[in-house]
C-alpha cells in the first residue's frame, strides 16, 4: 500500500475482513438451514420408503405401456411418477402428523423432525395437505382421472384405516397390506386408464410381500412398538411363533403368487426360474429364524430376523428388474 501509515494499512484490512466475514457468515447460516431443512422433509417424507414405491410404481407402468403398445420411457412416466411419488410423501407426512406423540417414545422415531421440535405440526401438516390433495389433482390431470382417484383412495385407506389400527390390534398389518400393495396397480392404469388382470397380478406379489417384510422389522423393533403402544403381532404374542408362522406361510405362497407374471404372458422362462431361486432363497431365511426357537429379544432371534428384513429389501427390486428384463410384448 505504498506510503499510506501502517495503522491504516491495518485498519483497512480489519475492515476488509470484517466485510467478508459478515457477508460469509449470512450465506454459511443458509445453507446450514436449507440443508437441515431438507434432510428433515426427506426425513419427514420418508424418501427411501417413496423410492421404493415410485420404483414399483415404474414396473407397473412398465408392463401397462407393454400392453397398449407404448413406449415405456415418455413423459408419461414422468408424470405417473411425480405424482405417486408427492401423494406418497404427503401421505407419509400425514402419517408423522398423526403419531407424533407415538414416534415420540419410540428409539427410533424420537429424531424425526415434529418429535425432535425442529418442525410444527402445522408446518408438517401443510406440506402433507399440499403434497397429498396436488399429486392426486396432478395424476387427474396428466394421467387420468382413474389414477388420480386411486391414488387419493390408498392415501385415505392409510391414512383413515391403517394409521388408527396400528394402536389397536395386530390387523392393522392386514389392513395396511391393501394400501401398501397399490403403487404397481397405479403405475399400470396410469397407462390404460383402467384396471386389468396384470394390475391384480402386481397386486397379489406386492401384498404377500409386504408380510414376512413388516413382521421382520416388528420383530426387530418390538420393544420399540411396545413403548409407543403400537399393536403389532410380536407386541401382542411375545412368543415369537405366531410371527414367524405368519412369516413362513406368506414367504411359501410367494413363491406360486410370484410366478403368475409367466403364466400371464408378461414375463418369461427366466424370469420365471429366477423368480423360484429368489422366492426359495428368501424362505430360506424364514426357516433359519423358525429353527432357532428362542425368545423375541434373544440377540441371535435380532440377528436372524434382520436376516429376514434383509432378504425382503434385496427381494423386491431383484424379482421386478427381473420381470422387467425378461418381459414379454403380447
Amino acid at each position: 500500500m505504498g506510503s499510506v501509515p501502517v495503522f491504516l494499512q491495518i485498519a483497512v484490512l480489519n475492515d476488509t475482513a470484517e466485510l467478508m466475514s459478515s457477508t460469509t457468515l449470512p450465506l454459511s447460516g443458509f445453507r446450514t438451514r436449507a440443508t437441515s431443512l431438507l434432510r428433515d422433509y426427506a426425513e419427514l417424507t420418508k424418501l427411501r420408503v417413496t423410492t421404493l414405491i415410485m420404483m414399483t410404481a415404474w414396473c407397473g407402468y412398465f408392463f401397462g405401456a407393454h400392453k397398449a403398445g407404448q413406449a415405456w420411457f415418455s413423459f408419461g412416466l414422468f408424470h405417473a411418477l411425480l405424482g405417486i411419488g408427492l401423494v406418497s410423501s404427503g401421505t407419509a407426512a400425514l402419517n408423522e402428523v398423526m403419531e407424533h406423540d407415538v414416534d415420540g417414545h419410540m428409539r427410533r422415531t424420537a429424531l424425526r423432525p415434529i418429535p425432535a421440535g425442529r418442525m410444527t405440526l402445522a408446518h408438517a401438516m401443510t406440506v402433507g395437505l399440499l403434497m397429498s390433495i396436488g399429486g392426486s389433482f396432478y395424476l387427474a390431470i396428466f394421467t387420468n382421472p382413474l389414477t388420480g382417484l386411486l391414488t387419493f383412495l390408498t392415501s385415505v385407506v392409510y391414512l383413515a384405516a391403517y394409521t388408527p389400527l396400528k394402536r389397536v390390534s395386530p390387523i392393522c398389518t392386514f389392513v395396511g397390506a391393501f394400501p401398501g400393495a397399490m403403487p404397481g396397480v397405479l403405475g399400470w392404469t396410469a397407462v390404460r386408464g383402467r384396471l386389468e388382470w396384470g394390475t391384480l397380478v402386481l397386486f397379489a406379489i406386492l401384498f404377500v410381500w409386504q408380510f414376512p417384510h413388516f413382521f421382520s422389522i416388528a420383530w426387530l423393533y418390538r420393544e420399540d412398538y411396545e413403548k409407543g403402544g403400537i399393536k403389532m403381532l410380536p407386541v401382542v404374542e411375545e412368543d415369537g411363533r405366531s410371527t414367524v408362522r405368519r412369516i413362513l406361510a406368506y414367504s411359501i405362497a410367494l413363491i406360486p403368487i410370484s410366478l403368475l407374471p409367466s403364466y400371464m404372458g408378461m414375463a418369461g422362462r427366466i424370469y420365471l426360474v429366477g423368480a423360484i431361486i429368489l422366492g426359495l432363497a428368501m424362505l430360506y431365511f424364514g426357516v433359519r429364524l423358525a429353527f432357532l426357537n428362542l425368545p423375541l429379544a434373544a440377540a441371535p432371534s435380532k440377528m436372524r430376523a434382520r436376516h429376514v428384513l434383509q432378504a425382503t429389501v434385496i427381494y423386491l427390486p431383484l424379482l421386478f428388474a427381473l420381470m422387467m428384463g425378461n418381459s414379454v410384448r403380447p
